[in-house]
């Protein structure tokens, strides 16, 4: 074997978004955990745009509940948790983790980076459900509680799950397209890898009927960045994001969806 394809084989590509990072470490069990958890957005490791080296260490030296920082020092960012620390030079796209075992760092790490590369492109990461049905998108918004679980469950069998959890939003010229995603919630349940134009949001809010009603310019700016998940403690891609929002709803229509938790629901959706 030679070393080019020692090397590939030692690699995970994660690919979502149409964004694919390789993941790269010496632990035959570990990757294969990789390959397993992210089954259906893996592919080759052949150039990948950006790329991770992983060393592990034992999960009782870890301590997840430790405050996850985020911070930039020229072009590279470091994140730090209990359980991991990672450095990545957001120019040449190469970084190193050291994690514990546990899958759900590397999920955090791949959620960090997606937000800062998504963040210079208009795009984002949204705590929402997401859907696709008729070949357009839907975006569900809403507090816990909201019903964002329940609305994937009752989705009819034409409709394609992106997420229950973390929706991936990216910017195409002036049409928004949802992505799928592998970070599942309640339904444990990994999304498919997929994407289509983004037709809506909807707030979401349980109510005695189903009803949608328009919300107004400002709300739906407020309530989108309620939404959006960032990390970096940097006012630029702060700024970023915000911009990211405003021109989002200046797009997407955004609307309340009030709604009685049966399959009804998506009879008003479209």
């Amino acid at each position: 074997m030679t070393q080019a394809s020692q090397l590939a084989s030692e690699a995970v590509s994660i690919e979502i978004g149409g964004m694919a990072i390789a993941l790269r470490t010496q632990d035959p069990p570990f990757r294969q955990l990789l390959e397993t958890r992210y089954a259906g957005f893996t592919k080759p490791p052949a150039n990948p745009q950006f790329e991770f080296e992983i060393d592990l260490f034992e999960s009782r030296d870890a301590a997840p509940d430790e405050d996850l920082r985020v911070q930039r020092q020229g072009d590279q960012w470091l994140m730090r948790r209990g359980d991991f620390h990672a450095e990545w030079d957001s120019r040449i796209g190469r970084g190193h983790i050291r994690q514990s075992r546990n899958p759900y760092a590397i999920d955090s790490v791949l959620r960090i980076v997606h937000t800062l590369i998504l963040a210079r492109q208009g795009g984002f990461l949204v705590h929402a459900a997401s859907a696709i049905r008729n070949g357009r998108a839907f975006l569900f918004a809403g507090v816990s509680g909201a019903g964002k679980t329940t609305i994937s469950r009752l989705a009819p069998p034409d409709a394609t799950l992106l997420t229950d959890e973390i929706s991936y939003i990216r910017r195409d010229g002036d049409v928004y397209r949802a992505c799928g995603t592998p970070f599942a919630g309640e339904l444990a349940r990994v999304g498919e890898n997929q994407s289509a134009p983004l037709d809506a949001l909807f707030l979401l809010e349980q109510g005695p009927e189903n009803r949608i009603n328009p919300v107004g310019t400002s709300e739906a700016i407020r309530s989108l960045m309620r939404h959006i998940l960032f990390f970096a403690e940097d006012q630029e891609l702060v700024n970023l994001v915000f911009r990211s929002a405003c021109e989002f709803v200046e797009r997407v229509p955004v609307r309340r969806l009030t709604f009685v938790p049966d399959q009804r629901v998506w009879e008003v959706i479209g």
